[in-house]
C-alpha cells in the first residue's frame, strides 16, 4: 500500500469517528471505538510508508 492509500483509509475512519462520536447510543459509541481502533492499526503502516517514500 502506498502512503496515499493508507491516508485515505485513515481519513475515512476519522470521518466515521467524528460522525459517531456525537451519537448517544451504545451502538454509535461502539462504531466510534471501532473506527478509532482501525486508525490505530494502520497508522504504523502509514509511518513506514512515509519514511520509505521520502528516501
Amino acid at each position: 500500500m502506498t502512503k496515499n492509500e493508507i491516508f485515505e483509509i485513515i481519513e475515512t475512519n476519522f470521518n466515521i469517528l467524528a460522525a459517531e462520536n456525537d451519537g448517544t447510543t451504545k451502538a454509535s459509541q461502539a462504531r466510534a471505538r471501532k473506527a478509532a481502533q482501525a486508525i490505530k492499526r494502520v497508522i504504523t503502516d502509514y509511518k513506514k510508508a512515509s519514511v520509505a517514500e521520502s528516501k
